[in-house]
């Protein structure tokens, strides 16, 4: 049954491939994660089954981060963004069981290059955080979470300009996205998206992001901070490029 749950094998090798890449960038940046996972898983396995299995195993390896960061961050804010997600997360979902596959493709891979535009930009919200917009950026981050769990960027780009602290930012980013994980967890149970083969990819998988996160983070001190959010974002690009199903038809 273990075996018979398994891809064939080049899509499984694809599949641990990018979760390596995609480990690394995490380690070194703390970010980027699903925006090289996701175009690349979904071209090996699909969209419906690469945005599970990125939510199982980032969910799982970053559980350590949290309780740290649950008496560091600013809660109510957190608490804020999370009710937008909340409502954001099922509608992402939605998109993921409903539109077609080839489609998502594409999508994933627009929202990897958009959300990389807006990350390599530099701009950062510079305001004080409100409750609408806290509130409108939760809901963007679900929407994207729960359709390709790219909902880092949104949350990223609106705390990290204000005059909060870096370390608050940091602690705040830790425990959303642990609340965000645990959104998506629930409404892709409820969307029958947890099926044995994710849970059996996702077992195989662990071991192998594990090791590029702690790899990245250990590669991290080798160079400027610049230096690697560049190669990062070449990263990013390459993944959404390769992720494409332009090149479908040229196999």
């Amino acid at each position: 049954m273990f075996l018979a749950s398994l891809p064939p094998l080049p899509a499984l090798l694809a599949t641990l491939g990018a979760a390596l890449l995609a480990g690394l960038a995490r380690g070194f940046s703390g970010f980027g994660s699903a925006l090289i996972f996701v175009p690349l898983a979904s071209a090996a396995l699909g969209p419906k089954m690469a945005a599970p299995l990125l939510m199982l195993v980032d969910n799982f390896t970053t559980l350590p981060l949290l309780p740290p960061a649950w008496g560091k961050a600013d809660r109510r804010q957190v608490a804020v963004l999370a009710a937008g997600a909340l409502v954001g997360a099922p509608a992402g979902t939605w998109l993921l069981l409903q539109a077609d596959p080839e489609m998502l493709r594409w999508g994933f891979c627009g929202l990897a290059l958009a959300m990389l535009g807006l990350l390599a930009s530099g701009w950062r919200y510079h305001g004080r955080p409100a409750v609408p917009l806290s509130l409108l950026v939760g809901g963007a981050s679900g929407v994207c979470s729960g359709a390709a769990q790219m909902g880092g960027p949104p949350v990223v780009a609106y705390w990290l300009g204000g005059a909060i602290p870096a370390s608050r930012v940091r602690a705040n980013l830790m425990l959303f996205f642990g609340i965000n994980g645990l959104i998506s967890a629930g409404v892709y149970l409820l969307g029958g998206l947890l099926g044995l083969e994710v849970l059996v990819l996702a077992l195989l998988m662990a071991p192998i992001y594990a090791v590029g996160v702690w790899g990245g983070s250990k590669l991290f001190g080798l160079a400027s901070d610049a230096a690697f959010r560049r190669a990062c974002f070449w990263l990013i690009a390459l993944a959404a490029v390769v992720g494409l199903p332009l090149w479908d038809r040229l196999r």
